[in-house]
């Protein structure tokens, strides 16, 4: 098959060469002409704007009345920022594309604006799919994990391109519900993998305190990484990381949230849902992001007004 993919940055441009290697044509456009002049490199083809990408793939018939798919609707992935980028960008195609053509947003979009832009996207004749996915910079490599939403026959078209994204042809990858859906349940994913790194991240910490046991914190998590409940791919990515430096002296105590923790916390709000490892996660990378403190420089100040007690200087 063949797509137009919007949005070459690490993952977009690790998503065009995967989809080479599996036979699939790519006509990559990126506002950085280095990033189109790479995946031309790979052996896909570039686009210097939005309009060439649209006139270089192939048109075949059109979906019909009875949504049958012809020979060949256009493909349009986005990867590019969640946001007003998106918005921004479907508005750019609307006049280039034609009816029955797909538009498929593969950021981290959130699922109520997939489901307005699918709307929209319905009332120009075009399909609109949420992709929600997962696998970072090793998706080149093992694959991504993709949350499919969206009409099942528009998914089902598709279904050579998400198999040669996934691990596996029938593994990794799946449709999980109408428009919205996929981007949802991606927003769930990104909200437990928060609790994940929380639980890791304050177990090794715990043990790198424990000074009168000297623990090696690498053997420890290579320990873990096999037969133990608690192994996983980012066990993995722990061990990686603590074999040439278990310090950490040169990294920075600061973690972004990407804000799918935020909207996961927000969802539970609304439903009356009780997150509490997943909204503490959070709010622990907020804590991380607080260069001011001032909360803590006042909890201090009380404390001394109290009791007495000592308050440290800020130097």
């Amino acid at each position: 098959m063949e797509l137009g993919l919007i949005g070459l940055g690490k993952m977009g441009a690790n998503m065009a060469e995967r989809l080479l290697k599996g036979g699939h044509k790519v006509v990559g456009y990126d506002r950085d002409a280095q990033a189109v002049r790479r995946i031309i490199e790979q052996g896909n083809e570039g686009a210097n704007s939005l309009n060439e990408l649209v006139s270089k793939l192939s048109e075949g018939q059109r979906l019909d009345s009875s949504r049958s798919f012809g020979k060949s609707p256009r493909i349009v992935w986005l990867m590019v920022p969640a946001g007003k980028p998106v918005d921004d960008t479907i508005d750019l195609l609307l006049p280039l594309l034609k009816s029955g053509d797909i538009v498929v947003d593969g950021g981290n979009s959130h699922y109520k604006d997939s489901i307005r832009r699918a709307k929209k996207l319905a009332e120009h004749s075009l399909e609109m799919v949420d992709a929600g996915v997962s696998g970072g910079i090793w998706g080149l490599k093992e694959g991504y994990s993709i949350m499919v939403g969206g009409d099942s026959k528009t998914v089902e078209y598709m279904k050579p391109i998400f198999e040669t994204l996934a691990p596996a042809k029938d593994k990794g990858w799946g449709h999980v519900g109408t428009n919205g859906a996929g981007h949802f349940v991606k927003m769930v994913h990104n909200g437990i993998e928060y609790g994940l790194m929380q639980a890791y991240a304050e177990g090794f910490d715990l043990m790198k305190r424990k000074t009168e046991f000297k623990l090696d914190l690498h053997q420890v998590a290579e320990l873990w990484r096999y037969g133990s409940v608690v192994r996983s791919w980012l066990l993995d990515l722990t061990a990686s990381a603590l074999k040439d430096d278990q310090e950490l002296k040169d990294i920075a105590p600061f973690v972004a949230d990407s804000g799918e923790g935020r909207w996961t916390a927000w969802e539970a709000i609304d439903l009356g849902v009780s997150l509490p490892v997943i909204t503490q996660s959070l709010y622990e990378r907020f804590a991380s992001q607080d260069n001011e403190g001032y909360g803590n420089r006042l909890l201090a100040v009380m404390r001394h007004e109290f009791g007495g007690h000592a308050m440290k200087e800020d130097k």
